[in-house]
């Protein structure tokens, strides 16, 4: 399955809407988009997953290099609109406890 990323702007936030599967395939491009936006100094990144449907340990190591370079940029990282799946593997693999994501406490 493709990857679709759309971005939008405002102000230092950046929407990031992401539809598809982020696997080993498609997690190089999703990087791509991702890591000029947290470079940039107090960058906000609001990702969308709610077009998400799978996300492997390729992708989770995307959002782990992401969430590092917006802190070191001085920006902030949040993951929002995760279906149960996807909220659950971060749930598993400990990362909602470093990773900002909507409606897991």
């Amino acid at each position: 399955m493709n990857l679709q990323v759309e971005i939008n702007q405002e102000g230092l936030t950046h929407h990031v809407f992401v539809k598809g599967e982020v696997d080993a395939y498609t997690a190089p491009q999703l990087k791509d988009q991702l890591v000029p936006l947290a470079e940039q100094k107090d960058a906000n990144l609001s990702i969308d997953l709610a077009g998400v449907s799978y996300i492997d340990s390729t992708g989770l190591g995307v959002f782990i290099g992401v969430l590092k370079t917006t802190r070191k940029s001085g920006g902030s990282l949040q993951l929002i609109g995760l279906n149960e799946r996807v909220k659950r593997l971060f749930m598993i693999t400990g990362l909602h406890e470093i990773i900002n994501i909507s409606g897991v406490e």
